[in-house]
């Protein structure tokens, strides 16, 4: 980045001076005239076009109680055995640092929404989901205790809900099973924290379609995507005769899978009972299922 242009001219060849952030060069010869070793320009890069390059912290984010504004007190301040900081001095900071995690909450209703926000974090990363579904289960869970519902409600069990409806509204197949697999609510929990956030807010959720399923438990199933296709054919197809009504998504889309293996012999087939595991369904819902296609074929 070229600075101002100088007045002064090149003892060599006579040339105009530039000065850069460091040094000042000639434009005919590239002779370094003088060295400002201290670099005055900002200490940050930017890569946007616009001419505000102001300095910033971290960006915003509803998956904090304080939308991370909030500063902390690191441990590497010293507390380590190794700091060269005396046993006092050491003492001193883990004080600071508890009364300052202390006031960043100020109240039981700022408790809450760190111990919901914690719980969602830690199931949207044993779930694998991405970053938007836990900002997005964090606004909902905050939506939620805005409105009262919490009272009496557990708070496990809305932190899986939010997860689960937030997944229902993005059109991930995440089952209610999966979810209380690895959060610290049980189904009832969610359940009822699921039916009064549907209730009382009145998200965008509608059927689950079955056809969500089919990547996953193709993969775990190791079928080829040519099975996953058929087996997408057929789920279409009771879709449109109307024939999944009061069946398990889940299961239809492993019965699907179940079906389209067997059509061919030069397909792997798979046995019911593998199928059901990886919809965590009993056998006789993908046997029905499979009853049901072959009704409609004949």
């Amino acid at each position: 980045m070229a600075a101002d242009d100088s007045t002064e001219s090149c003892s060599e060849c006579g040339g105009r001076l530039r000065a850069t952030e460091t040094e000042l060069i000639c434009e005919n010869c590239g002779l370094v005239s003088g060295e400002d070793a201290i670099d005055r320009g900002p200490e940050w890069r930017s890569f946007d076009d616009g001419p505000d390059r102001r300095r910033t912290g971290a960006p915003l984010t509803r998956s904090r109680h304080d939308r991370g504004l909030s500063t902390e007190i690191g441990y590497g301040s010293g507390s380590s055995p190794r700091s060269r900081l005396t046993g006092r001095k050491r003492r001193q900071i883990a004080r600071l640092r508890r009364e300052h995690n202390r006031a960043r909450i100020s109240t039981k209703a700022e408790r809450n929404q760190v111990y919901g926000f914690t719980e969602i974090k830690r199931v949207n990363g044993l779930l694998s989901l991405p970053a938007s579904v836990r900002e997005q289960s964090c606004t909902l869970f905050e939506s939620a205790q805005s409105e009262g519902l919490l009272q009496g409600r557990s708070l496990e069990g809305f932190a899986a809900a939010a997860i689960y409806a937030t997944c229902r509204t993005n059109s991930l197949a995440r089952t209610i099973d999966e979810i209380v697999a690895v959060a610290r609510a049980d189904t009832d929990e969610l359940k009822a924290a699921y039916d009064a956030l549907n209730r009382e807010l009145e998200l965008p959720t509608g059927p689950i379609d079955p056809t969500q399923y089919l990547p996953r438990y193709a993969s775990k199933l190791e079928l080829e995507p040519a099975i996953e296709n058929r087996a997408r054919e057929l789920v279409t197809a009771l879709l449109e005769d109307g024939a999944i009504g009061g069946r398990n998504p889940s299961g239809v889309a492993a019965a699907c899978l179940y079906a389209a293996a067997g059509e061919r012999e030069e397909w792997p087939s798979i046995t019911q009972t593998a199928a059901a595991d990886v919809a965590d369904v009993a056998p006789a819902t993908i046997r029905s299922t499979a009853v049901a296609l072959d009704d409609r074929e004949q």
